[in-house]
């Protein structure tokens, strides 16, 4: 079968889409032969040509992503509203002939070999996405090829932003090649990373970025302090000396100016000062006029709460109105300098507590960004009553900031968005950050997220950007995978989602995986926790789960478990969860010493299997999270 594939124009996502179609019909059926041109525009005299670009079958949009495939007997067109969507059509076009992308990497891609002919290439497709947003923000350990696995992922399911993080995003880079597992023999990485060196990773992602038409998000942390002299890459301690210039900058906070644990990073500045607010807002402006390439420019305050300046002036308002009078200083200084960079504000831990005084003068400069750390994650967004959400304390001067729950969270966003009108307004969640590691299964996590992404707009939401670990499929990828379904169609169901997953991971096994996964989540992070009084009530279900886990592995995992990389994580994750198990047991027991031993072979297993996991797991973080946050008594 000889196939045209007809590229329109010369833009550098086009030719990437067109590129990336080869390799799938390549992978597909190698004896498909691709007859592979360009034209400047399309031509209708081309017969039998699947074109891959921009003709005006989609109007023309740059910020929200619209898809449209008409091809019949593998001619007809594959286009979108905009580069970057044309290389999602794309996908889709492929994802039509039975191709699925499950997770970052090349092993989650399921590519099914089968002879083509002109009938099989044929689809109708005409959707918009439900949400402009669809982002994942770098976080956990990463090495470069976690980063990249990511960026070719997102637009493979729909997805459309990669967030870096600080100038210089260090401390995750470093955490990955220096502090973990560097006593093995083949991770000796010998020097320590500069920033230099990492801003040349970064500068060779980028350009991943760039080639994918993926819109950018830079920095966030780090405007309290690279502006003044400090480091931003990490939340390390200052040993040095403070001069009296820079501590009259600092937040007074109990008769003190001092850094906030020693964490430069961590501080809130003298905000009511002119020179702090001029100093940012220069800093910011000049960044945004050096770095055109950044789409949404982030701009935050110090990362902790209960710090912010006790001076006489900074008391007399709000600390977010102050946040307010730098961003209407900082949009004046832009409008002047001709830079158009869009500017994120972000609303989390104080700053939840809205101006009182001070309004966004210009809301089209601005994205209010809603980040609810101190969320519970037990009442999803779908299930909340925004008829009758809890009323909210008075906001009082570094007042301890307790975790306050979902519902609450929703209503300090509600009063932000009476005050800022624009239309420009994303989640900023923390699903796959630590939350996912108490549900072993995933499989509540993944409902619970996916449900989240449905009601967004329901809270006048138009996305999210995902603060997660990058390496979150383990022991599948359906978190993060229904996550980017909800986010592309908020009317689907999450059955269908989930079937899907399985049965293109694990096919005629998918509905016993599936059922398998759910049982383990049921077991370790049940929905109704009600009938959970006493301590013996915890050891029934975690004894439970240990049976669950034996009759599968007796049942699939000896014929399984050389079938897919999928079943070998399941193999790894079943192992884990067995000890896991044990270690609650202990754990509920009394039993400390036992308890402590099963901790240390669990962090030694997953060691061990670092090798197998690591494309699809941040071992050492995930070790780290379930025995440092989550592995207490509940009773």
């Amino acid at each position: 079968m000889r196939l045209i594939l007809a590229q329109i124009g010369n833009d550098k996502t086009v030719k990437f889409a067109v590129k990336e179609l080869v390799r799938l019909i390549k992978a597909m059926d190698n004896s498909v032969v691709l007859d592979i041109r360009k034209y400047e525009e399309k031509d209708n005299s081309v017969k039998n040509a699947l074109w891959v670009g921009l003709d005006g079958s989609v109007e023309a949009n740059s910020a929200e992503d619209s898809i449209y495939i008409s091809v019949e007997n593998g001619a007809g067109i594959i286009s979108g509203s905009n580069e970057r969507s044309v290389l999602m059509a794309a996908y889709r076009f492929m994802k039509e002939m039975g191709c699925r992308y499950l997770y970052p990497g090349k092993k989650g891609e399921k590519i099914p070999e089968r002879k083509l002919d002109y009938a099989d290439l044929k689809a109708e497709v005409k959707e918009t996405a439900s949400y402009k947003h669809r982002g994942i923000c770098i976080e956990g350990s990463v090495g470069c090829e976690h980063v990249y696995n990511t960026i070719d992922w997102l637009p493979k399911v729909g997805m459309n932003s990669f967030f870096t993080q600080f100038f210089t995003p260090g401390v995750f880079f470093r955490t990955y090649y220096e502090k973990f597992y560097n006593d093995k023999n083949d991770r000796d990485f010998g020097n320590e990373l500069t920033n230099n060196d990492i801003d040349a990773m970064v500068s060779s992602l980028y350009d991943e970025i760039e080639e994918r038409g993926l819109i950018y998000h830079a920095v966030g942390h780090g405007w309290n302090c690279k502006p003044f002299g400090f480091d931003d890459s990490g939340w390390e301690v200052y040993e040095g000396e403070i001069s009296d210039d820079v501590r009259n900058l600092l937040a007074l906070r109990n008769g003190k100016r001092e850094f906030c644990g020693g964490k430069p990073k961590n501080t809130n500045l003298c905000y009511s000062n002119p020179y702090v607010q001029n100093r940012i807002t220069d800093y910011i402006t000049e960044y945004c006029a050096n770095n055109p390439k950044v789409d949404y420019l982030h701009f935050w305050l110090a990362d902790d709460a209960m710090n912010h300046c006790e001076c006489e002036e900074c008391v007399k308002k709000r600390p977010s109105d102050y946040y307010v009078d730098m961003l209407n200083l900082l949009d004046e200084k832009m409008t002047k300098a001709g830079v158009n960079t869009k500017i994120v504000f972000l609303i989390y831990v104080d700053l939840l507590f809205a101006p009182i005084k001070e309004r966004i003068k210009n809301p089209d400069r601005f994205a209010l960004m809603f980040a609810p750390i101190n969320r519970w994650y037990r009442d999803s967004y779908a299930d909340i009553d925004l008829e009758n959400l809890p009323q909210l304390p008075e906001y009082e001067r570094n007042k301890e900031f307790l975790r306050c729950g979902d519902a609450p969270n929703v209503a300090y966003l509600l009063e932000w968005r009476k005050i800022f009108d624009g239309k420009d307004a994303f989640d900023f969640d923390y699903h796959l950050m630590w939350n996912h590691h108490k549900d072993p299964g995933q499989f509540n996590v993944a409902e619970f997220l996916y449900k989240d992404m449905i009601s967004l707009h329901k809270l006048g939401l138009n996305g999210m950007m995902s603060c997660q670990r990058l390496r979150s499929a383990f022991p599948t990828g359906l978190p993060q995978y229904a996550m980017a379904s909800g986010l592309w169609d908020k009317n689907g169901s999450f059955e269908s989602v989930k079937d899907e997953y399985f049965t293109a991971a694990f096919g005629d096994d998918a509905k016993a995986v599936s059922n398998y996964l759910r049982e383990i989540s049921n077991l370790f992070n049940p929905k109704d926790r009600t009938k959970l009084v006493t301590a013996e009530d915890y050891i029934i279900g975690y004894k439970k789960a240990k049976e669950v886990i034996k009759a599968f592995k007796e049942e699939y995992m000896e014929r399984c478990k050389d079938k897919s990389d999928d079943w070998s994580y399941l193999m790894v994750h079943a192992e884990l969860t067995d000890i896991l198990s044990d270690a609650y047991i202990a754990l509920y027991s009394d039993d400390k010493e036992t308890a402590d031993l099963l901790k240390e072979k669990f962090i030694a297993l997953a060691k061990e299997n670092e090798g197998i996991i690591d494309t699809v797991c941040d071992a050492g973080q995930y070790s780290k999270t379930i025995f440092e946050m989550y592995f207490t008594k509940r009773v």
